[in-house]
């Protein structure tokens, strides 16, 4: 039997005469205040989730009200003249609603289309190669739309603007599935290594294509498919852009399963999830994007990248508050872009895929330090 004296069973600290017991602070019964500020207050997952939402709809409200400002500035310049004001007021003239309903109009419209649909590609290409830095201009995407219309041009050139943009989305489609064959060949995918593989990829396509040009003697035209630009959209010539508009909303109804898909194959499958459908969602989504905004206005660069990883910093990576906001910033994006390339040097217009080059490219720089960082 051990010794009463041995000071681990005395109940007392050794070399003290406290007891070891300590005291309980008292229950505090009082009632939970209610929460002033749900966006800060970080105690309860319910006050947590008031916040974000109050933020999206902040946000929302934020960026829509841009748009419909920028949307107004957009149909208000330009080369000819009308006055918007006349026409709100209700004395416009026939000219003056000839030039809005044939011209500013359907390229305004077509900017925010075409900025929403790619923006939104950008954010579900990211999620299946689980990479923030890469988009359909950066991956041989937009290079192998491009590729599709040059071939058509080259090979059928009575070919019609709708059947050209079906070549340029299977080319575009094929571009995706080349890019996730070389990914899955990766032993390691580094987070630098995997935008490396696209751009050299997107590279190869490129050279391919100004080599097909420059055989036909047709570098020009490539130049004119492959360089961003709205100047001639008028009435007729955007209409297909509704298709991306429908295809963009078709990513929202998968946004779910594309959050699922997100986090690995391996984990998607153990959830249950059909990978390999979605996968295809996915790359027939960027195809289709991509395929009919090259054909319509050429590419818009970096859009794709710049304004997920934006939205990601605000919102986080729950795509389906995410995706309304990605596509109100994308449209935000190029209309500011277009505005600025049409004020710089006016009546004369700077492509709109050089502004754009020049700040997503800036913007690139920015957020590929502070992630490697």
């Amino acid at each position: 039997m051990q010794s009463s004296n041995n000071p681990s069973f005395s109940g007392r600290r050794v070399g003290t005469d406290a007891p070891t017991h300590t005291r309980l602070k008292p229950l505090n019964l009082e009632p939970a205040r209610p929460c002033l500020n749900p966006a800060t207050c970080p105690h309860t997952p319910s006050c947590r989730r008031s916040g974000r939402r109050g933020n999206f709809l902040l946000w929302m409200t934020v960026n829509g009200a841009l748009v419909a400002v920028l949307a107004a500035v957009s149909m208000a310049i330009g080369g000819a003249s009308m006055s918007m004001t006349d026409i709100l007021l209700g004395r416009g003239t026939a000219d003056d609603m000839q030039i809005l309903l044939a011209s500013r109009l359907p390229r305004t419209l077509a900017v925010m289309l075409s900025g929403a649909a790619m923006a939104v590609a950008g954010l579900v290409m990211q999620l299946l190669v689980r990479n923030r830095f890469v988009e359909p201009s950066t991956t041989g995407v937009t290079e192998s739309a491009g590729l599709g219309i040059l071939v058509a041009t080259i090979f059928i050139p009575t070919l019609s603007l709708p059947l050209k943009m079906v070549i340029a989305v299977m080319f575009a489609l094929a571009g995706t599935f080349v890019l996730t064959a070389l990914i899955r060949a990766l032993p390691h995918r580094d987070i630098i290594v995997v935008p490396l593989i696209g751009l050299i990829l997107s590279g190869v396509i490129g050279a391919g294509a100004t080599f097909l040009a420059w055989e036909f003697d047709m570098q020009g035209t490539l130049n004119a498919w492959m360089t961003g630009d709205f100047s001639g959209i008028i009435r007729g010539r955007y209409e297909l852009l509704w298709i991306v508009a429908g295809v963009a909303t078709l990513a929202y109804v998968f946004a779910d399963r594309f959050t699922v898909a997100g986090l690995g194959e391996d984990l998607a499958r153990n959830l249950g999830l059909n990978f390999k459908s979605v996968q295809a969602i996915v790359l027939t989504i960027v195809a289709v994007v991509t395929g009919i905004t090259t054909v319509v206005a050429g590419p818009l660069p970096f859009l794709g990248l710049v304004v997920p990883n934006l939205v990601s910093m605000i919102q986080g990576d729950y795509i389906r508050r995410s995706l309304p906001l990605v596509a109100l910033v994308g449209a935000l994006f190029v209309l500011l872009a277009d505005i600025i390339g049409r004020s710089i040097i006016a009546p004369a217009e700077v492509p709109v895929g050089v502004i754009m080059g020049i700040i997503g490219a800036g913007v690139f720089l920015v957020i590929l330090l502070r992630r490697v960082k």
